[in-house]
């Protein structure tokens, strides 16, 4: 990591134009979906010129070259690692994890027979502790949970993250929402700060690298039957979000559900799907 008046000094040596910092932003956003703009000046440029330096170039018109081609390996996916924002922990937004033990799951399950298949996606998943949340949910409140073959699915766009939820290792900020029971029938404390989830938990969710924005990478998950895809389109434009929507709309099985962050609303960005209120919770459904 470069400190931070060596940062300063190569931001003198490596500088951004206007025009290149704007020339940067629309390309990031065709493969991310993600808008940037000059407002985060400040931050991208700090993220550039470190991954600059660590690319040995000598400007920053050398180094887009590099994220544009290709000429330095998995360069573009560092650099979407070090430009996206993860911050998640157990149990954020509990609510909607009852309106699915409560209400969501029995509707799905209502057009299943015993033994069937009940898919559930967490798109993105950060590092982890969403779709963990998930399956600990519906384990400890789901009735009908040993009648079905649940399969849980957890990706992101961010690879770093997806390792880290892979591994299951959080510090105490991370649960301290948790209740304490389950914290010690699903987590192995590995020392004073740090808890792991155990290998059962972690061996039932399905992790790996996913563009939401990108038709090609979502078109792998077909038959879903719930989505949650909380506080993602905020970082979006209308039409990165209506692309991400249609992706969404397409995974989905007919009547199946979609659960966004509070601060979003699907009837804002598509007609797709219709708006079900719950005791619980407002959640988006794709009509049967």
């Amino acid at each position: 990591m470069v400190e931070i008046d060596d940062m300063e000094a190569a931001a003198e040596t490596l500088p951004v134009s206007d025009d290149e910092l704007d020339r940067f932003c629309e390309f990031f956003y065709r493969r991310t979906g993600i808008r940037l703009d000059r407002k985060k000046r400040y931050f991208l440029e700090r993220r550039l010129v470190e991954r600059a330096l660590a690319c040995n170039a000598r400007s920053f018109s050398e180094y887009f070259q590099i994220l544009k081609f290709g000429r330095t390996a998995g360069e573009l996916e560092t650099l979407i690692n070090e430009m996206t924002v993860n911050e998640t922990y157990f149990w954020r937004e509990n609510y909607q994890f009852d309106c699915m033990t409560r209400r969501l799951l029995d509707e799905i399950a209502a057009d299943k027979r015993p033994g069937d298949r009940i898919r559930i996606w967490s798109v993105p998943c950060s590092t982890g502790e969403e779709p963990y949340t998930i399956a600990i949910q519906i384990l400890e409140n789901w009735r009908h949970a040993d009648r079905y073959d649940i399969e849980l699915y957890a990706s992101d766009i961010d690879s770093a993250v997806l390792k880290r939820a892979a591994e299951g290792i959080y510090e105490e900020r991370a649960l301290s929402r948790l209740p304490a029971a389950y914290r010690t029938k699903y987590f192995r404390r590995l020392d004073e700060r740090r808890w792991q989830v155990i290998d059962a938990l972690r061996g039932s969710i399905a992790f790996g690298r996913t563009n939401l924005f990108d038709p090609v990478q979502t078109a792998r998950f077909r038959g879903i039957d719930l989505i949650f895809c909380r506080n993602l389109l905020i970082y979006f434009d209308d039409a990165s979000r209506r692309i991400a929507a249609a992706n969404i709309h397409e995974a989905l099985n007919p009547g199946g559900f979609v659960c966004l962050g509070h601060s979003e609303s699907m009837s804002r960005i598509s007609s797709l799907f219709r708006p079900r209120q719950f005791k619980e919770a407002l959640v988006h459904q794709k009509p049967s």
